[in-house]
């Protein structure tokens, strides 16, 4: 044995060189197929992945379209009357929204009386003062 041993001897760093080359061969190619399995994992996730940002930004379109809308339609509802002729006044006063928004002028003038009526009697003091505050019945609050 010992003979067969030094005649085959250089034999055998080269078969286990070849056994070495072998197992780099095996794992090489365990290696290339998870990565080929990775990467087509990766190509439906990539394309599931498109799908949903596409969802997504249809979605985000749609929100903004149904804001803008909202926001279009809040801003008419806040839109002033604005009233050109006296015509016009006169044919919204006749309406039933004219009605109730439309002071008539005995309703201004009734506030007026009622401002004067609440202040005329006015004896006693707040504590605080020199004395009681002089009552102009005769004239309109300021600025009507």
């Amino acid at each position: 044995m010992w003979t067969a041993l030094r005649r085959f001897w250089p034999a055998l760093p080269v078969l286990l060189l070849g056994l070495w080359a072998a197992r780099l061969d095996h794992l090489r190619s365990s290696y290339r197929e998870q990565l080929i399995e990775c990467r087509s994992g990766r190509q439906v996730d990539r394309a599931n992945g498109d799908r949903d940002v596409a969802k997504a930004e249809a979605s985000f379109a749609k929100q903004r379209a149904d804001a803008a809308e909202t926001y279009a339609q809040s801003a008419q509802a806040r839109e002033p009357l604005i009233v050109r002729s006296t015509n016009t006044v006169r044919e919204y006063a006749q309406t039933d929204a004219g009605r109730a928004q439309c002071l008539g002028a005995d309703r201004v003038h009734g506030v007026d009386e009622f401002s004067a009526a609440l202040f005329a009697d006015h004896s006693a003091s707040s504590g605080g003062g020199q004395g009681r505050v002089p009552a102009d019945a005769g004239t309109a609050p300021a600025g009507r």
